[in-house]
Formats: structure tokens, C-alpha cells, sequence
């Protein structure tokens, strides 16, 4: 089934590596006007030329997603140029792990900035203008660890699960405007965050998951950009993990 995408422009967080390149990928290839967005200017940019040497549309914007002062400015730059954006992905995030009791206070707020805040910082600057053309798709990049508690992971499990209670407050406010908001829960999936893993590691993540193979960043970019799509236009506030059963 060919998607749905007429005349779109997307923003894409956290674009220049793993799920958000995948997603930026994905979305680019069904015509959609993409905005790479990452805080390393080369990483963002190289994605931002792969997809226009394959013949699609897209531009790079570096700055970190956890300024509040410099998303709202550049929410305004890109609705002024380009007359409307009608995507948003909120896919940047870091990791900053430890157990609690030794957690220093600057990962926490990190963390929870960069993979939370980010969320909320984005979604007010881009919706006025989505509110006002009655259009739009709003995917939140959230985590199984947000469902589930990880053990080290406090700051990063508490952003997750925010992102959670964000999506669904987001999709009630702007479903008169026809805007949807949803949430993509991912597993472990093959990204340079798990590609630190020993071996011993992914074998015991991998015990529990009942089909037993790390996901692809293509899986999840799969999902993704259904909901982004004129298809998915009966969606919203949902949560889907992408997982291989780990939560059922």
C-alpha cells in the first residue's frame, strides 16, 4: 500500500544517527520534505545530502534540542520559510546511566532535557502553525524502559514515561484541530546505544524477548512513518511498543 503524503515538511530530532536517520530515510522516501535536526552539525548534514543525492528534499538544522529559546526560534524561522510544517518527530535522546544512589544530580537533569523537555519545547513551537492549517502528526520516541523501570536507568526511564503522559495530554488538547499524537516504544534495538553492549549483555536483554533478535532501526522508522501518514488519521494518543513481545 502506497502512503499518503501531500505536500508535507517533517521534522526530525535526534536525525543524524540510528532510529532518527531511519526515520528521516523512511519519511524522505514518500516525498516528504525533511528537516534534520541534530545538536552535531556534520552528523545531521550527512543525512540531509544522502537524502538529497537519492533525489528527495531536505535541509540540516543543528542546535540542541534541550534550549527552549532556540527550538521556539527556530519552530518560527522554519513555519516563516517554508510556510508550514506538518510533522514533527521527537526522536533526540542521550543516556546517561547509573544507579540512583550514585547518580550525579546533572544526569539527571540532563537526561530528562535532552529526551523529555525537547518533547515539550518542539510540540509548542510547531503546533500553533499545524493548529491553523488543521493538519498534523505529532510521534513521540519513547522506550519500553519508560513501561517497565530499568535498573540504572532512573533519569532515563522517568523521561521516557513522561513522554507517555505528554502524547496522550498532547492528543486530547489538538484533536479538534485534527492533529494526531502518538507514542513508538522501542525495544532493544541495533543503534550505537546498544552497539556498547558486551555480549553478555544483549544475551541477557535478549531473554526476554520472545523473538529473540535485536530490532532494526528500519522497524521502527516503518511504524513511524504509517503514523505520520493520511492513513493513520484515526490514531492517536496510543502508545505502540516495538519490542519482539518483551511487553505484552
Amino acid at each position: 500500500m502506497r502512503l499518503t503524503f501531500e505536500n508535507r515538511v517533517a521534522v526530525v530530532t535526534g536525525a543524524g544517527r540510528g532510529i532518527g536517520k531511519a526515520i528521516a530515510l523512511s519519511l524522505a522516501s514518500e516525498g516528504v520534505h525533511l528537516v534534520c535536526v541534530s545538536r552535531n552539525e556534520a552528523s545531521c548534514g550527512a543525512v540531509a545530502e544522502e537524502i538529497i543525492a537519492s533525489g528527495g528534499k531536505a535541509e540540516a538544522l543543528a542546535l540542541d534540542v534541550g534550549d527552549s529559546a532556540a527550538v521556539a526560534a527556530a519552530g518560527k524561522e522554519l513555519t516563516d520559510r517554508l510556510g508550514h510544517v506538518d510533522i514533527l518527530v521527537n526522536n533526540a535522546g542521550i543516556t546517561k546511566d547509573g544507579l540512583l544512589l550514585r547518580m550525579e544530580d546533572s544526569a539527571w537533569e540532563d537526561v530528562i532535557r535532552t529526551n523529555l523537555s525537547s518533547c515539550f519545547y518542539w510540540t509548542k513551537a510547531l503546533a500553533y502553525a499545524m493548529a491553523r492549517k488543521r493538519w498534523g502528526r505529532i510521534i513521540n520516541m519513547a522506550s519500553v524502559s519508560g513501561l517497565m523501570g530499568n535498573a540504572g536507568q532512573a533519569n532515563y526511564s522517568a523521561a521516557k514515561a513522561g513522554i507517555l503522559g505528554l502524547t496522550k495530554s498532547v492528543a486530547r488538547e489538538f484533536a479538534s484541530r485534527n492533529i494526531t499524537c502518538n507514542a513508538v516504544a522501542p525495544g532493544f534495538i541495533e543503534t550505537d546505544m546498544t552497539s556498547a553492549l558486551t555480549e553478555e549483555q544483549k544475551k541477557a536483554a535478549l531473554a526476554n524477548v520472545p523473538l529473540k533478535r535485536l530490532g532494526k532501526a528500519s522497524e521502527i522508522a516503518t511504524l513511524t512513518t504509517y503514523l505520520c501518514s493520511e492513513e493513520a488519521a484515526y490514531i492517536t494518543g496510543q502508545v505502540f511498543t516495538v519490542d519482539g513481545g518483551m511487553v505484552m
